[in-house]
């Protein structure tokens, strides 16, 4: 039986999953994509998880789709078969907050798949691009559409016309990145990032990713109205109560995610 290619662990309320092709610098394919959306299915089902984290190995998160199993496709085959839809499409719909740790190269649909993640941590030996141009193609999965709103359009236009790659600096100081820690501690400080937003209100977080995503989505008045829709909505919770009754009488809230 061949290993999955995506490998799953839960420690306490985070979700682990690891591509699992380091032959393949973890080069993207809809096994790989159809494993991740199997398995993100399960954690956002499973009421015992809050936080999803994505990671490669030292060498790779995702050098990019694999370009062997694509270059003799035609138009029908990609169009017909609705490729970068269906599972890569399910991933932006996850409910459930998603963090991509990020070593070594993420080229690609590696850079998109990150992109499509709520943050992405990276190591100091991180690499960024998307070189789909020298292939004679665009990227595919949000490259040309999360990565202006990320970065803003001059550098976004730089990185895809050029196919330039850019180190784990650049890209914090672009603001593609929300930290860059050492390479040697990347799932460390990813899980007490993970765990800490764990900690918290299920229902909060949730509903403050919703909001953040709605102002990409929306304009202001719009989105000021969804953030207080929301906000009104939460008091609702039990854990609204217990961490309002938690802060009053100075001490830590033990919430239920309800």
């Amino acid at each position: 039986m061949s290993e999955s290619l995506v490998l799953i662990e839960t420690h306490g309320r985070v979700g682990v999953l690891t591509l699992n092709r380091p032959k393949a610098l973890n080069a993207l394919n809809n096994d790989v994509v159809a494993e991740i959306a199997a398995a993100a299915r399960q954690f956002e089902a499973d009421p015992d998880i809050s936080v999803i984290v994505l990671t490669g190995n030292e060498k790779a998160f995702a050098a990019g789709a694999d370009i062997g199993a694509m270059k003799d496709w035609g138009f029908s085959d990609v169009y017909n078969n609705d490729y970068l839809g269906g599972d890569w499409q399910y991933l932006r719909q996850i409910r459930k907050p998603m963090i991509a740790a990020v070593a070594g190269y993420a080229l690609g649909g590696g850079c998109e798949l990150a992109m499509l993640c709520d943050m992405i941590i990276a190591a100091e030996n991180a690499r960024f691009g998307q070189p789909e141009i020298k292939l004679g193609i665009i990227p595919g999965y949000g490259g040309t559409q999360r990565l202006p709103r990320a970065i803003g359009k001059a550098k976004a236009m730089d990185l895809i016309l050029t196919a330039r790659m850019i180190n784990a600096t650049e890209a914090d100081a672009m603001g593609l990145v929300s930290r860059v820690v050492p390479t040697e501690k990347l799932m460390e400080e990813t899980m007490d990032v993970a765990q800490t937003i764990a900690s918290m209100s299920l229902p909060s977080v949730m509903m403050a990713k919703e909001s953040i995503n709605r102002a990409y989505e929306s304009s202001l008045a719009e989105g000021l109205m969804f953030e207080r829709r929301n906000f009104h909505g939460l008091f609702a919770t039990e854990d609204q109560k217990e961490g309002m009754s938690a802060f009053v009488e100075k001490r830590q809230p033990d919430f239920k995610h309800k």
